[in-house]
């Protein structure tokens, strides 16, 4: 394992150093809606759009994976994920915050699509835990980014520049990373989508974008204070970063479909313990069944879908269908849902998967 990672060190470090930045930059955004609000005289349920451009431009990004993905190298993801944090910091008028989101978005989705099966290649047996320790490693600016943001007087301009520079940064030491190849060695398993986990996936990052997303101003609704709910959002991703380092050392022991069947099960019971006793204490809970979701979907749908140059795009634009249409769906409902209804909501969908997922545990993991 020393041997592998001393070989693959240059993307690893690339790749840990990207993830962390983008943790940071996604979860920016829940804390951030009421400032957008107020600077651009939006309605927060309007400001929650720039959720959803976020995801628009990771479909996009994926997109071109699908298209030029061997052409597409980890500066290419950085250069346009620096650009649009800079373009965000801007504030330069809203229809240009949301153009800027978009192409943050398309940086990070290319990044998402440049970094997992590099890694999960590389590492050949110990894949799937080198992927839950890359995917973790966002759990780290997840953290911070919101403390951060409130440190600097919860004004995006610092916090969304910041980010900008520190993607400039990894650019320069992320030149060797494009070495690593895309391409598997020797025979590949033809392109078979899955429809079955294609849905299991849009579901689960769909509930991801809603609670790193809305998660905060749900808080708010239920009377927890701007401040207290962005730093019960880096609570969350504490929880969160916690369930994807334990991956480390036993995503290769425990069925991946299994993982993600019981991830659905803890947010159900979780959701249904925010919407009933405490919103503060079981919307950090959710962290850990959160952090799960990805890794859970993404060996799955690798294992079941073969090793074509497609797939991983494939696979990420299956989850970012719903990490787009999820928050514009449940953002404008959030009025009309009440104190706790966001978690109600939460719950239903959570405990429907929940079911759906037992009963297709066989077929999943043949």
């Amino acid at each position: 394992m020393k041997k592998l990672i001393r070989t693959h060190a240059a993307l690893l470090f690339a790749g840990v150093a990207t993830f962390v930045v983008m943790g940071a930059g996604q979860s920016l955004y829940g804390p951030a809606l009421p400032a957008f609000s107020r600077l651009f005289g939006v309605t927060v349920a309007e400001a929650g759009v720039l959720v959803s451009a976020h995801w628009v431009g990771c479909f996009i990004g994926v997109g071109f994976m699908y298209l030029r993905g061997a052409a597409i190298t980890p500066r290419h993801a950085l250069a346009l994920m620096a650009v649009g944090a800079g373009g965000v910091a801007a504030l330069a008028g809203w229809g240009l915050t949301l153009v800027a989101a978009v192409i943050f978005g398309i940086g990070y989705g290319m990044s998402t699509a440049v970094f997992n099966p590099r890694v999960l290649r590389a590492f050949g047996d110990r894949g799937p835990s080198m992927l839950s320790l890359l995917n973790a490693t966002f759990g780290l600016g997840a953290i911070a980014a919101p403390l951060v943001f409130v440190a600097l007087g919860s004004d995006p301009r610092w916090s969304f520049g910041m980010t900008s520079l520190f993607c400039a940064l990894i650019w320069l030491g992320a030149g060797s990373a494009g070495d690593q190849t895309l391409l598997p060695a020797g025979v590949v398993r033809p392109f078979r989508p899955h429809w079955g986990i294609l849905t299991f996936g849009a579901v689960a990052i769909g509930l991801e974008a809603c609670l790193i997303g809305l998660g905060p101003t749900a808080l708010i609704a239920a009377g927890v204070a701007e401040t207290r709910a962005a730093e019960l959002l880096s609570a969350f991703f504490v929880v969160f970063l916690l369930s994807r380092t334990a991956l480390i050392f036993t995503a290769h022991l425990i069925p991946s479909f299994a993982l993600l069947t019981g991830a659905m099960a803890v947010a159900t019971f979780s959701a249904f313990g925010a919407a009933l006793l405490s919103p503060e204490v079981f919307f950090v809970a959710l962290g850990a069944a959160t952090g799960l979701f990805f890794p859970g979907y993404y060996v799955t749908a690798s294992r079941k879908m073969g090793e074509d140059i497609r797939v991983p795009p494939t696979i990420i634009a299956g989850g970012l269908v719903g990490g787009i249409f999820a928050p514009l769906a449940v953002a404008p409902m959030m009025a009309g849902l009440g104190e706790v209804g966001f978690f109600w909501v939460l719950g239903g969908v959570t405990s429907a998967m929940t079911v759906i997922a037992v009963l297709a545990l066989p077929r999943m993991q043949s």
